[in-house]
């Protein structure tokens, strides 16, 4: 029979001495806690107060520089729009254009004095006035301004009559005819005319000069001051006495300046 030995009960002392001893954790520096004061609440108010003050400048400012910057855009842009039309405008429609000058026709209107010379082969004196048809071309947008003009006639290279137009003014895109009146000077067209050229009659080649200055303002703003020279060549058919002289050619050209 077994024998069971003594029962040694362990006593809490004995086990709380076996257990080692651990060392007491020092407690970590917690930072320190301050109550809140007004000061810190002012000086939070005041920087939320500042960014929010910084943010409304520099959207203002941000604004303000697209707005100057749309603004020079649309400047620029009317700028060479205005630009681009003007030039057009110069190139097209407000160039000035040369004037038209035409010698349509030229008349008898009268014819007097001794047909026959003392020996009846020429004549010594015929007075013949006669009327030409002018008219002048104006081209242009706006109204061109002419002076008083001058009308040399020749005959055989010598001057036979002088015309004189008044000055006046020609619209725009209109054409203005006018009558002048031609005295010639028969003492140097009769050394050309014979007996018969009286009877039968016969054809004279003239011709003529002519000097208009004027002016096309367009708008008052872009002027153009013009000379024009005309010389032209005209073919009269006198019947015989002198009863009628028409034109029967006309060929003109002009030179404008």
């Amino acid at each position: 029979m077994a024998t069971v030995g003594p029962y040694n009960a362990a006593t809490p002392d004995a086990d709380e001495k076996k257990e080692p001893t651990r060392p007491l954790a020092h407690p970590s520096p917690s930072p320190s806690v301050h109550p809140a004061t007004d000061d810190d609440g002012d000086v939070e108010v005041q920087e939320e107060a500042s960014t929010a003050k910084r943010g409304r400048s520099t959207a203002q400012y941000l604004g303000k520089r697209r707005r100057a910057l749309c603004w020079c855009g649309c400047c620029v842009t009317s700028v060479a729009v205005v630009g681009i039309v003007v030039l057009v405008l110069a190139l097209t429609v407000f160039k000035v254009k040369d004037p038209v000058f035409s010698m349509n026709r030229v008349t008898l209107e009268d014819v007097d004095g001794d047909l026959l010379g003392a020996d009846g082969t020429r004549p010594v004196s015929v007075n013949a006035t006669l009327s030409a048809d002018v008219s002048i071309k104006n081209p242009n947008v706006a109204s061109f301004r002419y002076g008083r003009s001058e009308t040399d006639f020749y005959y055989g290279g010598e001057t036979v009559g002088v015309a004189y137009a008044p000055a006046g003014e020609v619209g725009a895109g209109r054409t203005a005819r006018m009558n002048v009146t031609l005295d010639a000077l028969a003492d140097r067209i009769s050394p050309h005319v014979s007996f018969m050229d009286l009877v039968f009659g016969r054809e004279y080649d003239l011709t003529s000069y002519t000097e208009i200055s004027g002016r096309v303002s367009v708008l008052g703003i872009y002027k153009r001051d013009l000379h024009i020279k005309v010389n032209c060549s005209i073919t009269l058919e006198v019947s015989g006495a002198f009863s009628s002289v028409e034109s029967k050619t006309m060929d003109c050209l002009a030179d404008v300046k």
